[in-house]
């Protein structure tokens, strides 16, 4: 594309003279041209990555211009909002996307797989289930989403804004790239990983019918495309934090099972508590010998997806639930909640924000 072409946005004006102070001096921005000479109607005016014509009664509304720097008290003398002359509106926002801090609305859910239309086509043809269809007023996502067609997968290099980030592989392998951590890692059933918040990665290569589950704190967040990184860019520093968490990559061939923290059960630690100082802690769960007593905890959120097997969800004030694979519940803080009927086969993975939650038996 020939470096000569340029695109500018048009705002009106009902009197030029008013807005050129405010665009070059309040705004900072450079003029580029103006016109008529005796008597100016027209002017260009760059900066800030942007380039604007004010024109003289121009059928076209104002406009919002959005003003991003990460220090916003050195800009417009640390004005926030301001309109200009020709009545444009201009915010002065963070460059760099902040993660807002989220209330969690604490409720019971159960989200069975059998009692729903379970899944929807979103983007590049992947197939997503909502599992907690509240997001807890915005607190979490957690998706299970599955790739109908296995092969390369058309992925950007891009990183997440975000509190805490899990992608678990639930069947199939799914390939995968991250920043610092060397060449491709392939997660195999059960295996998963972190995405500490501003990552670099890339998904590469996907089996037929891969089935991941995708915890993402808070509910929305942003993604940015990084079009000048390359992945894989070396080993870099195995310990080296984004916003104070490591990347985890857990194997479940290497893991040892411990005693869980309800009697009756054995669980697999995946380390991302230890990575991420407390934020999250995600455990698979397994049945052991012995009756399960009924418990609280304290944590934020509690969520546990079924992997296999069968189980009674029995939670105080609420009917008993049985469920099986592909089910998904939450058990806020405080409730007496109890797992019976466990199966041999029972399989489950649990989601635990803070990760460092304690357990009370009851």
């Amino acid at each position: 594309m020939s470096q000569d072409i340029l695109a500018e946005f048009l705002l009106p004006t009902d009197e030029l003279r008013d807005d050129l102070p405010f665009f070059t001096k309040t705004l900072g921005m450079r003029l580029e041209n103006i016109f008529p000479a005796d008597d100016p109607s027209v002017a260009s005016f760059s900066g800030h990555g942007l380039r604007l014509r004010i024109e003289k009664g121009a059928d076209v509304p104002p406009g919002h211009l959005r003003i991003l720097t990460d220090d916003p008290d050195s800009f417009a003398d640390g004005l926030r909002e301001m309109t200009a002359p020709n009545g444009t509106r201009i915010s002065v926002v963070p460059r760099t996307p902040q993660v807002d801090a989220i209330t969690t609305q604490h409720e019971f859910a159960v989200r069975r797989l059998r009692d729903e239309a379970p899944w929807v086509i979103g983007r590049a043809g992947m197939h997503y289930r909502d599992l907690i269809p509240s997001r807890l007023g915005g607190s979490i996502i957690a998706s299970h989403i599955r790739i109908p067609d296995g092969g390369p997968v058309p992925d950007m290099v891009h990183y997440h804004t975000v509190g805490f980030q899990l992608i678990f592989c639930y069947r199939g392998w799914v390939d995968v790239l991250y920043e610092d951590q060397g060449d491709t890692i392939r997660l195999h059933a059960g295996d998963c990983v972190t995405q500490p918040p501003g990552i670099r990665h890339r998904v590469v290569e996907a089996s037929p019918n891969i089935e991941v589950i995708e915890i993402g704190v808070p509910a929305e967040h942003v993604t940015t495309i990084d079009h000048e990184f390359t992945l894989p860019n070396g080993k870099g520093d195995p310990a080296r934090e984004w916003d104070g968490q490591t990347f985890v990559h857990h194997v479940k061939d290497r893991a040892e099972w411990h005693p869980f923290h309800v009697p009756g059960f054995v669980a697999r630690d995946t380390g991302i508590t230890q990575g991420t100082k407390g934020v999250a802690g995600i455990q698979v769960v397994r049945r052991a010998e012995g009756d399960a007593p009924a418990f609280t905890h304290d944590a934020d959120i509690y969520f546990t997806f079924v992997m296999d097997g069968t189980m009674t969800l029995h939670a105080d004030g609420q009917p008993d639930r049985d469920l099986q694979a592909g089910d998904a519940f939450v058990i806020p803080p405080g409730m007496v909640a109890q797992y019976r009927d466990a199966s041999k086969d029972l399989e489950l993975l649990e989601v635990a924000l803070r990760g460092d939650f304690r357990t009370t038996l009851v």
